[in-house]
């Protein structure tokens, strides 16, 4: 696939097959995210990779912290559904799910550093899965249970969890992408 294909055919998949992802695939992927640019070239990101019992723990987590979900949704006005709460519990069935960790800090500017560069490393991940024909979703939901998902996969407590990557086999094949804004820049002389 050439990357402006892959740039185009990506989008989050949220429904997966249970067909297993094999190491040397999420191999790949991690080293696509390790290639990303980074502020300093700090390289501040770190991927716990979850499959198995981990990744089933890691859904009982999740399932227990859907209630946030419910407070947040009906903060924006929205009726949370049956359909949306079994998808943060279950992150639609992914049989891999990687945690994506940053290192603390108080500094606003550091933060924002190592932001913007696990994003890099994040979309890096996304697009090499479009490529290689898998189905990935980045969530950020995890926010009100890191501390606990940080517990459950021995994250160090120098480090927090910033995202979530479902990955798998996608159900919805082929894969169509949301129609998307073309008219976001400004140009100036």
């Amino acid at each position: 696939m050439e990357l402006f294909e892959a740039i185009s055919a990506r989008h989050s998949m949220r429904s997966f097959t249970d067909e297993p992802v094999p190491r040397q695939v999420m191999e790949r992927l991690i080293s696509a995210a390790s290639l990303a640019p980074s502020a300093l070239n700090e390289q501040p990101w770190a991927f716990h990779v979850t499959t198995g019992e981990t990744r089933k723990r890691l859904s009982e987590v999740m399932s227990h912290g859907t209630h946030h979900l419910e407070e947040f949704l009906a903060l924006l006005g929205h009726t949370a559904t049956i359909e949306q709460l079994e998808w943060y519990s279950e992150l639609g069935g992914a049989p891999v799910v990687v945690a994506c960790s940053i290192p603390r800090t108080d500094d606003e500017f550091l933060l924002m550093n190592k932001y913007l560069s696990v994003g890099g490393a994040i979309e890096n991940m996304l697009l090499a899965a479009t490529d290689l024909g898998l189905g990935a979703c980045a969530v950020t939901f995890s926010y009100w249970v890191r501390d606990e998902i940080g517990t459950l996969l021995e994250v160090p407590r120098d480090r927090i969890i910033v995202s979530m990557i479902a990955i798998g086999y996608p159900t919805d094949q082929p894969t169509v992408a949301p129609v998307h804004r073309m008219d976001t820049a400004v140009y100036l002389d």
